[in-house]
């Protein structure tokens, strides 16, 4: 079971993420969001509290980057325990667990990741529209 813990603090929205971070936890990071206005412009997300994410854990946490940055946050993530920095590792490539590499590149593994899944769906929208391939 996962807790969000929202706060907003001036300019900026703190969510702090406890618990087992998977796909059950779809509907409570949906709601984290819930109340951004429009003065508010950086995103901080805590993960000090989830000592195990599954790769449901980590697509939840690419669609909240990716709502956020819709809103105009600048996001950060931050907290990587080593078990979610181990499984983000994993799907992106970067070697293993505690080495110096995964701690460095915690988060531009996680950017990578977002870049990755945004550049699919538009390859899926130009196949769907018959718009020729770039690599074509």
């Amino acid at each position: 079971m996962v807790t969000v813990d929202v706060q907003h603090c001036g300019s900026s929205v703190l969510v702090r993420v406890t618990g087992k971070l998977d796909g059950a936890a779809d509907q409570t990071l949906q709601q984290a969001l819930d109340g951004v206005t429009a003065c508010q412009r950086d995103l901080l997300v805590d993960l000090h509290g989830v000592a195990v994410m599954d790769g449901d854990g980590l697509l939840l946490l690419l669609d909240l980057h990716r709502r956020a940055e819709c809103l105009g946050l600048r996001v950060l993530v931050t907290g990587w325990q080593s078990q979610p920095q181990q499984c983000m590792a994993e799907v992106v490539g970067i070697p293993g667990p505690g080495s110096a590499i995964g701690e460095r590149y915690a988060l531009a593994g996680f950017r990578r990741l977002i870049e990755d899944r945004a550049q699919r769906g538009r390859d899926r929208t130009d196949s769907a529209a018959g718009w020729p391939s770039p690599l074509a």
